[in-house]
Order: structure tokens, then sequence, then C-alpha cells
């Protein structure tokens, strides 16, 4: 278990001692009002002779005692609720932050080893080509695997480039008439070749289909979901990506049969760094920042994007788009 931070331990003990001393000085005065009553009571007693007159008096003082006493505790119980409301408001905030926190920490160190690992790769495809001038059937593949590890840092640093873009006031996108069907199958063709010729990948763009969007956007929002579903579906990838029509809405779903995500999960998914909280999803590569820039970008372009359980496991992501 972790330490708690020493800010948080003496701000704990502060509210504890506060707490406490109200209480304390709550019953000391609620016990001073009373024994000013009780003192009265005697004065009254002693001073007044006719007995109609003293009980009057005596009921009037202990009324007195017992509103005293309802506004004592009433005040001190709302003030009480007040300083606990501001103290759990308080707390709320930090937790806030310390996620916040945590996430940006585990995005740093992620996206640290996500550069490393292309560009290493890169350096020893052409260390191999440089040392042991290979034929040139293997120098082919050799350079195509290096080509593609680029590629994949290219990607990355867009992302990155992209989610620091989003956080100003004015971004937006350049709405056009885009065949989306076109775009997909150009898409999956440049990045995911390998992954279709291995059946990891089905595509079913469908036909022509004309959607108002940002081409660049679109690219950044297939590439991120398809990626994020190769990312989570093990060693027995079966991936598929329909585009269908339906009535003016264009919908396009990417379906994985990868480990899934909880109900708890499904409304976080979106947040910036967030990463999934299973030991088996943080083992997989990622920075956070793929799910987050997906929903940006579809709300940029006036669509809408949901996630539902597959059938018998996985995810699917489910966009829908305005026709043009």
């Amino acid at each position: 278990m972790k330490h708690k931070p020493r800010a948080l331990i003496l701000f704990s003990i502060l509210f504890t001692y506060v707490v406490l001393q109200f209480l304390w000085w709550e019953i000391l005065l609620v016990r001073q009002s009373g024994q000013i009553i009780d003192e009265k009571l005697k004065i009254v007693a002693l001073s007044v002779s006719d007995d109609k007159q003293l009980k009057t008096e005596l009921l009037e003082l202990q009324n007195k005692r017992s509103t005293k006493t309802v506004m004592i505790v009433g005040e001190g119980t709302v003030f009480l609720l007040l300083l606990l409301f501001g103290v759990y408001k308080i707390k709320q905030a930090y937790d806030k932050e310390d996620e916040l926190r945590r996430q940006q920490n585990n995005f740093f160190l992620s996206i640290t080893h996500e550069l490393k690992t292309p560009i290493a790769a890169t350096k020893l495809q052409l260390q191999t080509i440089q040392k042991q001038k290979p034929e040139a059937a293997l120098q082919e593949e050799l350079i195509q695997n290096a080509l593609q590890e680029t590629e994949r840092l290219n990607t990355l640093i867009d992302n990155v480039l992209l989610a620091s873009r989003m956080e100003t006031p004015g971004f937006k996108v350049d709405l056009r008439s885009i065949d989306v069907s076109d775009l997909l199958q150009k898409v999956i063709k440049r990045y995911y070749t390998r992954e279709c010729e291995s059946g990891s990948i089905h595509l079913n763009a469908g036909a022509s289909r004309l959607i108002l969007a940002d081409e660049q956007a679109l690219t950044s929002i297939i590439t991120n979901l398809v990626d994020n579903a190769l990312k989570y579906s093990g060693d027995e990838k079966n991936i598929h990506i329909v585009l269908s029509g339906k009535d003016e809405k264009i919908i396009l779903e990417v379906k994985d049969n990868g480990v899934g995500v909880t109900k708890q999960e499904k409304e976080k998914i979106f947040n910036r760094f967030y990463r999934a909280g299973n030991e088996e999803t943080r083992s997989a590569k990622g920075t956070g920042l793929g799910l987050y820039i997906v929903k940006k970008l579809v709300e940029a372009q006036n669509g809408d994007i949901q996630v539902s359980d597959n059938e018998p496991s996985g995810t699917i992501f489910s966009i829908r788009f305005h026709a043009a």
C-alpha cells in the first residue's frame, strides 16, 4: 500500500481536530446556556410568590432553554455539514489532480518507450543492410520494415501534436464532401496490408458513400480505432471493419474479439491519458491518447461515437456521420 502524501495526512489531522473542537465548544455552549436558565429558574422561584405566575415564568424559561438548545445544535449542525461538504469537494479536487498527475506520469513513461521502439527497430534494419549487404529480396523486406516503423513513429508524433492542438480554443476541422468508402480502403491498404493478408483484419467498405468530413481527421480516426483493436485483441486477432448506410447516417464500425471494456471503464476510455485498469490491457503498448483523439475528432465533424460489447468477446466502436 502506498503511503499517503504528508500534506494529506496533516490536512486529515487538522480537519479531525477542528471537528472535535467544534463539537466540544457546542457541548460547552449548550451546557452554559442550560446553567444560565437554571440560575434564572432559581431566581424566579425565590422572587415570585404567586404560584400561577411562578408556573408561567418557569414554563417560559423551560421553553426558552429548549429553544436555545435547538438553535445551538441546529446552527452547529448546518455549519458542520457545510464544513464536511467543503472538505469533500477539496478531496474530490485533490483526487482528480492526483489521478491526472498519475496518468501524465504514465503517459511520459509510455511515450518514451513508444518513441524508442520504432527508432531502435529502424536503426537495426538499416544497420543490417549496411553491414551485411543482404540479397535484393531480403534487403527489400528490411527496407519495407524500416518504412513501416517510420510510419508508426510518424503516426505517434502526429497523435501527440494533434492532442495538443485540440486543447487550443481555435481548433477546428475542414469539412468537405469525402467518399468515406474510398478513403477507408486507401487507409487500410496503406497501413495494414500485412494484417489484411494474414486474416487479422477483414474490411467491408461497401458502396461509395459521401460524408462531410476532414480527410486528415478521418484518417486519424480510422488508424486510432484499428490500432486500438489490434493492441487489445491478443494473439488470435479477428477484426472486422464495416461501413454501412442507414437513412441520412453513415455508420463505421470497428469490431474486435479482444479483452473488452468493463461497464465502469466505458465512461472513462475517451478521457485524455486514460488507459484501462486491468493488467492484461496495461501490458499493451499505448499512450492513452488514441480514443481521446477519436472522440474529439468525431465530435468536431458533427458525428457521435458509441462503444458496446461484442459477442462472444471484445468491443464494438460505432461512429455515425452525417451523409453529405
